[in-house]
């Protein structure tokens, strides 16, 4: 029986929707219906500690079963957005329309028409939420996140590095200009003067399950960040994932990412992964991808309601 949810309270819990969301990712033969814990823990400790700024004890909730566990999880990512992690024991209307109430209640941003406006993600084949969005005034946008995927029982092949560069990890002095990196790719229309420092990449490294031999860049042979992409590795799951990947504009149409992936794949390999995981938005994250054997994919679709 599920009890009435309460919200997030301490460290414990967290680690404990870490503990749910490896269970729940098995579960599922490793689809990500739920999150996986990568995400989690990097919304945690990078989206939250440095973007949006949400007090967890506001903003995330629980639902116990008798006996403390986990039933589901719900929580933000950006404002506006909300993401449901259900146990699939339990994922029934009563509970779905349960968490959407609640995420209606505590996460809706304000649109520029001045309504509220709440974005929820639903894996393309769970009905149950799908239903009950439908029957509470969400709309499908069209957007999906393509979350793709490969098992990693297969030779990875070669893919040539662009003349002058190097692949490597990232060197623990090195936190400056990957930052710097970061920044002129994901920003390339922002002026210099917004760049805000480096700090924020400290709470990247807090993550638990960070490893410096999986964050990995291309280097020019100055020593510039040319590109770079950092690899988790779950050992409960032995499940890895690519979260960020990126190339400063200059040094694009190189092969950067390419050849970074195909790194990582092998390095995901040497610690037992069985697959891999990376999302994308875009035709071009598609085909880039898609090149490195990231050909099948599921759909997490995007579904909002304004009031």
């Amino acid at each position: 029986m599920i009890t009435l949810c309460r919200p997030y309270r301490n460290e414990y819990d967290y680690y404990k929707i870490r503990e749910f969301l490896c269970h729940t990712l098995l579960l599922h033969d490793r689809k990500q219906i739920n999150w996986a814990l990568y995400r989690w823990d990097y919304w945690r400790w990078h989206i939250n500690a440095n973007i949006v700024h949400f007090d967890l004890k506001d903003s995330v909730f629980l639902w116990e079963v008798e006996d403390s566990a986990l039933a589901a999880v719900l929580n933000p990512d950006r404002r506006g957005e909300a993401f449901l992690q259900i146990h699939p024991r339990y994922r029934t209307a009563d509970l779905v329309e349960e968490m959407l109430a609640l995420a209606e209640e505590k996460y809706p941003a304000r649109a520029d028409n001045g309504k509220n406006r709440l974005r929820v993600w639903a894996y393309e084949k769970d009905e149950v939420l799908k239903a009950s969005l439908a029957r509470r005034g969400y709309l499908k946008t069209g957007t999906a996140e393509h979350q793709r995927w490969q098992l990693l029982d297969r030779v990875i092949p070669d893919v040539p590095l662009a003349e002058g560069y190097t692949l490597r990890s990232q060197a623990d002095t090195e936190i400056p200009a990957r930052s710097w990196a970061s920044w002129r790719a994901f920003h390339p229309n922002e002026p210099d003067d917004k760049y805000e420092g480096s700090e924020w990449y400290h709470n990247v490294q807090r993550i638990p399950i960070y490893r410096r031999e999986l964050d990995l860049v291309a280097a020019t042979p100055n020593g510039e960040i040319a590109a770079f992409t950092t690899v988790w590795y779950d050992e409960a799951t032995r499940t890895g994932a690519f979260e960020p990947v990126g190339t400063q504009r200059e040094h694009q149409r190189k092969g950067l990412a390419k050849a970074l992936l195909t790194e990582g794949l092998r390095r995901l390999q040497a610690l037992r992964a069985v697959v891999a995981y990376v999302s994308s938005y875009d035709a071009t994250a598609h085909a880039t991808y898609a090149s490195v054997g990231f050909e099948q994919y599921d759909l997490s679709e995007l579904w909002i309601k304004e009031w």
